[in-house]
């Protein structure tokens, strides 16, 4: 653009009867004279050829230059007319332009010097130049392309896909709008260059392999700093399960017989580098795992915990010293320890202190010269025995164990311990994980009660049934309202039996089958909740029940293995697990379900369970968790 503005420039400067202007015309910038009487009047040229043939910038201005100094007569005057009349030095806009048109066809120089480019832009042939003086060739051009006007070069822009393609190398990133233009310079670009990006490292990955109660498995690539917690929700989003934050990966070894409950902030990949190959993940629940901290008062017995400082007996004051890392609480009884290497256990007095698990070599003494050392908190992990009794020969069923990080299948160096019921067991475990993690493990059971105050007024509502989400409401009359004593709650219930019972008997006049007959859906429907397992035995129910946490309230329904027509409840209150037999009942030749020999009934399992989660009734409580299994 730059070449055809100078030579527009020099056909108005120039006058019309200076035979330059005429030649300059004809030399690629569309003349509309013959080409012969141009060439003629063109005058005496040195080293310059007139040719029908396009030209390449760096001619044309090498034979403007080349016109003989002495012609014309006035090349004086009229040079120093354009000087002083828009003050343009010629010579260094001649001199500025060579330089330019150098650097533009330097990318091109292949396509320059070696072929030429025709009018339309094709190429051709390539000529051998003759040696010795140029010489002034006469153009053959047929009488159509003598008239034609001259059609602009087209020439590749070569350069400029140089430089895209360039760009595309350096980064193939996209233009990123700057977050932050405010620190930008003045002349900082509005978007991150891909230099001022960091350089991209790409995650450490993983596949871990997890199994669920019922044997089946799932394998899941995850990052090298995933915690415990978002592996849940990971696994819980693939389930479709419901997220209460009570799903937890369990460390399990068969070999040894051991088990345990990842805290939430464990790093998956670390605890499974020090598992052996027999050793697996579970992912069940674990309505347990944070009990302390929602009945911090009454968790501990009053002589099972020692301060070295008075305490106002608060409950924020017992937070404090058991997650304070400068306090000193001391977690003292009586177990059952194993002696290492031996298949004997002894009962002794045991002292748990932040600096280690302590036995007393003499009686109940706390002296320093009487203490022991069992076990060191600080690299090892308390597991629970699933079979102590069968594989350690222990005294009772609630074993515990203090394994150390290093180990992982050898038996010898595991201290084993044994408590004498369920509730002694969970206060050392969870004295344990206090004295380890202190205000790690509460950030842990807060994280998740944030979250949700944050998240209620948007949060879809939880499926899992509640105390606090189910209420008895009466909508006998034109508005509806909440029945807050439990007595009418369950007339209430009876009446809606009754009324069942009386819609019931009116379809089996007209002819339609009853939706309360034993062959129907109402007799086999409860076999698609969570809270039924079908077939199980008591011990069974039992375990499953300790697995997933003594609170008060977890329960499950089964067959019952006594009457094939009857049901068993399964129900855990104050630690302790208790089972209560539903019965069937005939009454106007239909079947009910009733806990109470009669005296509440129900047409199906699920009304019963509805109902238990209102009213505590016959029951020590109500019904509050459910066991669940989940196929991953």
């Amino acid at each position: 653009m730059q070449l055809f503005a100078f030579a527009d420039c020099l056909s108005k400067r120039l006058p019309d009867d200076c035979p330059g202007a005429c030649a300059l015309w004809k030399l690629g910038f569309g003349a509309d004279h013959d080409a012969e009487q141009e060439a003629a009047a063109a005058g005496p040229v040195t080293g310059g050829s007139v040719t029908s043939s396009p030209v390449t910038g760096s001619q044309v201005l090498t034979w403007v230059l080349s016109v003989k100094p002495g012609w014309p007569p006035q090349q004086t005057a009229l040079q120093s007319q354009l000087l002083t009349e828009d003050d343009v030095d010629l010579e260094a806009l001649v001199n500025d332009m060579n330089a330019s048109l150098e650097s533009l066809y330097s990318a091109c120089s292949m396509q320059s010097d070696t072929v030429p480019l025709l009018q339309n832009g094709q190429h051709a042939r390539s000529q051998p130049r003759a040696s010795g003086p140029p010489r002034s060739v006469q153009p053959q051009v047929s009488p159509r392309q003598r008239v034609q006007r001259s059609q602009p070069v087209h020439i590749l822009a070569v350069r400029r896909l140089q430089e895209e393609d360039q760009q595309f190398r350096t980064s193939s990133l996209p233009a990123i709008p700057n977050p932050f233009p405010e620190l930008c310079g003045p002349g900082s670009p509005p978007v991150l260059t891909p230099g001022s990006l960091p350089p991209s490292q790409a995650a450490a990955k993983q596949d871990v392999k997890v199994f669920s109660e019922d044997g089946t498995s799932k394998v899941v690539e995850i990052l090298a700093d995933m915690t415990a917690r978002d592996l849940c929700q990971l696994l819980v989003y693939k389930s479709h399960c419901v997220d209460d934050n009570s799903w937890t990966l369990v460390e399990h070894h068969p070999h040894l017989g051991l088990e345990r409950c990842l805290e939430d902030h464990e790093l998956v990949v670390q605890v499974e580098s020090t598992m052996a190959n027999e050793s697996k993940f579970l992912f069940r629940k674990n309505y347990a795992k944070y009990e302390f901290f929602k009945n911090p008062m009454n968790f501990f017995p009053e002589q099972m915990v020692t301060w070295c400082q008075q305490s106002n007996g608060s409950q924020t004051q017992l937070l404090q010293n058991f997650l304070n890392s400068s306090s000193c609480p001391e977690i003292q009884g009586f177990l059952h320890v194993k002696e290492l290497g031996k298949k004997s256990w002894k009962k002794l007095y045991v002292c748990l202190r932040r600096s280690g698990l302590y036995c007393s070599t003499k009686g109940t003494s706390k002296e320093p010269r009487h203490l022991q050392l069992l076990a060191d908190l600080e690299d090892s992990n308390i597991f629970s025995l699933i079979a102590g009794r069968k594989q350690y020969n222990a005294p009772t069923d609630h074993g515990l164990c203090i394994k150390p990080n290093k180990v992982r299948n050898e038996t010898k160096e595991l201290r084993l311990l044994c408590a004498d019921d369920e509730q002694t067991r969970t206060c050392w475990m969870t004295a344990f994980r206090l004295l380890k993690y202190g205000m790690l493990l509460y950030q842990n059971y807060r994280i998740p009660q944030q979250r949700k105050a944050l998240l209620s007024p948007f949060s879809t509502p939880v499926r899992s049934v509640s105390e606090n989400s189910l209420v008895a409401m009466d909508f006998s009359g034109q508005t509806g309202r909440v029945i807050e004593n439990p007595a009418e709650a369950q007339s209430a219930a009876l009446e809606e039996g009754h009324a069942w019972r009386k819609r019931s008997t009116r379809m089996n006049i007209l002819g339609s089958q009853s939706p309360l007959h034993p062959s129907t859906l109402s007799t086999v429907i409860h076999r698609t909740q969570h809270w039924f397992h079908g077939r199980i035995s008591r011990e069974e129910s039992h375990r499953i029940i300790k697995q997933q946490g003594l609170v008060d309230g977890l329960f499950l329904l089964r067959d019952s293995q006594s009457n094939p027509k009857a049901f068993v409840l399964t129900l855990c209150h104050h630690q302790k697990i208790k089972n209560f037999q539903i019965l069937p009942c005939e009454d106007d030749g239909q079947t009910f379900f009733s806990l109470d020999d009669g005296n509440t009934k129900f047409s199906d399992l699920i009304q019963l369970v509805d109902f238990y989660q209102l009213n505590k009734g016959v029951l020590p409580c109500k019904l509050k968790h459910h066991c669940i299994r989940v196929a991953l």
